[in-house]
């Protein structure tokens, strides 16, 4: 086709943190697509805490191999179609990889869904996309939040908790969250409209979950693991949920995470925890993405992403993810 594609291929396991090195960046000639295949120029690349697991072993989708292009979920738009459910034009979202140009065969999954046009391309990657899916399913299924509980949020200025926190609002809940640094805490409170916050890096979390959740927490939604789970489970309240979305605290570790200390409280308490992915709700996903659009247009939502340039900093962008730098949904624009 003439044209050249710039592709980030995963040239390393990594080892603790990621970094630069785990990567390689090349230029190839652009794949031209056959039947039943289209061709998709990106223009915006997620970065995710799961990504750290897909570079390092098999977890619940098989590791990315070493020379393979880094798996991502991306959008663009359809520039060459080779199938009939597809049109040039339209905008798309799947797993479409690190790679300004991805030839996708639409049998194979991928999670391919063409996109609305009345709403910028940075919501459909963030609230609308598998960020806020997570947070509708995980929070409504599998936490089953109801009015007047209580909810603790991990990670809870991060792309997936600061929606869970919102939509938790929405239902008449009383919402806590738990960040790092007093400029997140703020953004909770005066922004998103959060009723307490717990600062980790500068407040003893035990005694600040007590004070912040006094009769017990109903539901806590965990992005993070770790020391944070451990003391958020000494405050569950009767029957409470435990939802695991995430381990953000233990991804980079060299030894393998440690167990939660106060798992006793889930029998104490005759209270469950339970892991879910968005990948369980793919059927129900067109559910989602329409409540939460009604949210943001009603302003019940507010939707922040922290945008990096340019698709040569992609791996500084995973870094900043990991390094708690970002505010919001962690995205790349390609160009």
């Amino acid at each position: 086709m003439g044209m050249q594609n710039r592709r980030w291929l995963l040239a390393r396991r990594p080892t603790g943190m990621v970094c630069a090195e785990d990567f390689r960046l090349v230029s190839e000639p652009v794949h031209e697509p056959g039947e039943g295949e289209i061709l998709v120029r990106t223009e915006m690349l997620s970065c995710d805490p799961t990504q750290r697991g897909w570079m390092a072993s098999k977890t619940y989708l098989p590791a990315v191999g070493l020379g393979e292009v880094m798996r991502a979920i991306a959008a663009g738009e359809v520039v060459v179609s080779r199938h009939p459910r597809f049109a040039v034009g339209q905008r798309v979202q799947g797993m479409l990889g690190w790679q300004e140009y991805a030839a996708v065969r639409v049998e194979d999954g991928g999670f391919l869904r063409v996109l609305p046009d009345d709403l910028p391309l940075e919501n459909q990657m963030s609230v609308l996309g598998p960020t806020g899916v997570t947070a509708y399913f995980g929070l409504l299924e599998v936490g089953r939040a109801q009015a007047g509980e209580t909810v603790l949020v991990s990670g809870a200025a991060g792309a997936t908790g600061s929606v869970v926190g919102q939509i938790a609002k929405t239902l008449g809940c009383r919402v806590v969250g738990v960040a790092g640094g007093s400029e997140k805490c703020r953004y909770l409170t005066e922004t998103l409209g959060f009723d307490a916050t717990v600062d980790y890096k500068s407040e003893n979390l035990i005694s600040r979950l007590r004070i912040a959740c006094p009769k017990g927490i109903d539901v806590f939604f965990d992005n993070v693991g770790g020391a944070v789970l451990d003391a958020a489970l000494l405050f569950l309240a009767l029957h409470a949920r435990v939802v695991i979305c995430g381990a953000i605290s233990g991804y980079n570790a060299e030894a393998p995470m440690a167990g939660p200390r106060n798992y006793l409280h889930l029998l104490l308490r005759r209270a469950r925890m339970e892991g879910f992915l968005f990948l369980d709700y793919l059927p129900r996903i067109d559910e989602a993405c329409a409540a939460l659009a009604a949210w943001l247009r009603a302003g019940k939502i507010q939707d922040r992403v922290d945008i990096v340039e340019g698709i040569e900093n992609a791996p500084a962008a995973l870094i900043r993810l990991f390094k708690g730098e970002n505010l919001g949904k962690q995205l790349v624009r390609v160009r």
